[in-house]
């Protein structure tokens, strides 16, 4: 299974048990807050009667005075309110008052009048001083019909005379308790969602991060150029950086290791034939000899002093992960610059160009590099094409990327060697001399190309000839 799910399942399975824990101890106190609301406002109610009450039981007609009156009117009240989206429609309190030994006197429901209500626990804790409540069901063994009872003494001066009780169904709280619940349920589903969606980016930007270094890796693994991403987690940021130290190290040492196994290879024949040229010249030889085997010494010095120079720019070029200073040029015009200066070699070896070029070209590059790389690819067309013959060099563009090809009509490049063009130090002789080059020409274009964004292609064109394609990202 992979990390990114491993983590999202974990988020998952956390947010949901703490979630649903949370959930289950918020529902479960909305009923015991509600009915405790409701009995705070029952002691406020039934305190505010007792004294309403006091002046007509102290008199005896509590049964039919100004407070058995004032709660008549109460109960035919018409009401019509919305309180918070819940419609009330009716007044439901039942107020009944008992004497000082616990006989009821008054009862706004006219049911219990005359009854001992002396061990009811309202009115019991009540007449010995206490705070006097209680719940019961009106009707025995239905919950439904819960009533909630809360007392208060109803005084004559510091004399207790009686004991006033309010009550109210809590089976009307119901829908209120439903509705609270299910609006917490609601938010807590929005909630749960928003804290998937924000585990689910998170864990995005996390594995996006390590593909990010994983694709790092591989690219350094595979020998292409790459920068280390830009992670704004400190701690990837800091592994990011690690790596490329690592790679920096690693690739110094092996760099070094190669390079100096190759230049040492390549090195031999020339020295060999400069070694050779020497020991000829050290007797006495025609001046014709001495002239040629001179001339040969410092063809193979100059040989070898291009081959260094060559080698060191390709390695220094190798080295380099981006662009130090690139800017928008025109490709066309960099191509007739270098054209310019092999004018005076294309009129050497009796060779013509046909140009053909888009216009713009342009392209976000360092001249430098790719001047040079022109050069190497007109060099190399030079080298190969007949006398008499014409280089053909075409440039284009489409949406994305901006092409030059360059054909000229030589012997092609057999089969064998297709594969192995871009090899440093490998070459073909050329047609006019048998010689070789240093074979560092096309490896400089390519790693030029690659630094660019771009690519190269070489191959054998139709009807004859080597054709070059360097194609580089347009840059509008």
């Amino acid at each position: 299974m992979k990390l990114s799910v491993r983590l999202f399942l974990g988020y998952f399975l956390l947010v949901a048990v703490t979630g649903q824990l949370v959930l289950m101890l918020v529902v479960k106190q909305i009923g015991p807050g509600v009915r405790t609301a409701l009995e705070a406002s029952l002691v406020d109610t039934a305190n505010l009667l007792a004294e309403l009450a006091a002046p007509d039981l102290r008199q005896g007609s509590i049964a039919d005075g100004h407070f058995a009156q004032a709660v008549k009117r109460y109960s035919t009240r018409p009401v019509s309110a919305s309180i918070f989206g819940f419609p009330k429609q009716s007044l439901d309190y039942r107020v009944y008052i008992t004497d000082a030994a616990g006989i009821v006197r008054f009862d706004s429901a006219g049911t219990a009048i005359g009854e001992n209500y002396s061990r009811w626990n309202d009115v019991y804790l009540t007449l010995q001083g206490q705070y006097g409540a209680r719940s019961s069901q009106a009707n025995p063994g239905d919950k439904t019909s819960s009533t909630m009872h809360v007392a208060a003494p109803v005084r004559d001066g510091d004399k207790l005379i009686g004991v006033v009780t309010v009550a109210y169904p809590t089976a009307l709280l119901q829908p209120i308790v439903d509705a609270s619940k299910h609006a917490i349920q609601r938010g807590a589903l929005w909630l749960f969602g928003g804290a998937l969606l924000f585990g689910a980016i998170f864990n995005w930007r996390l594995t996006r991060a390590i593909d990010l270094l994983v694709g790092y890796a591989r690219s350094i693994a595979s020998g292409g150029k790459a920068s280390p991403p830009k992670l704004r987690s400190v701690e990837l940021s800091t592994l990011a950086h690690a790596l490329e130290t690592m790679r920096q190290e690693l690739e110094g040492k092996q760099y070094v290791e190669r390079y100096v196994q190759t230049l040492t290879h390549e090195m031999k024949s020339p020295l060999a034939a400069i070694r050779g040229a020497a020991e000829l010249l050290e007797d006495p030889l025609p001046d014709t000899d001495r002239r040629r085997f001179a001339a040969n010494a410092r063809e193979q010095a100059e040989r070898l002093d291009q081959l260094i120079e060559r080698l060191l720019g390709l390695a220094e070029l190798e080295q380099r992960q981006q662009l130090s200073d690139p800017q928008l040029l025109d490709l066309g015009e960099l191509l007739n610059s270098v054209l310019a200066e092999k004018a005076p070699q294309l009129l050497q070896l009796n060779l013509q160009t046909a140009v053909s070029l888009d216009e713009p070209l342009p392209v976000l590059a360092e001249e430098f590099l790719l001047r040079q790389a022109i050069s190497n690819l007109l060099d190399n067309a030079m080298a190969f094409a007949p006398a008499k013959s014409t280089i053909e060099i075409d440039g284009h563009h489409d949406d994305k990327q901006i092409t030059l090809s360059i054909r000229d009509h030589g012997p092609g490049i057999p089969d064998y060697a297709l594969e192995r063009i871009f090899e440093r130090f490998y070459s073909l002789p050329r047609p006019n001399n048998g010689r070789k080059s240093t074979g560092l020409g096309l490896a400089f274009v390519r790693e030029v190309a690659v630094l660019h964004g771009g690519k190269i292609k070489v191959g054998n064109a139709e009807g004859g000839g080597t054709e070059v394609k360097l194609s580089l990202p347009a840059s509008y």
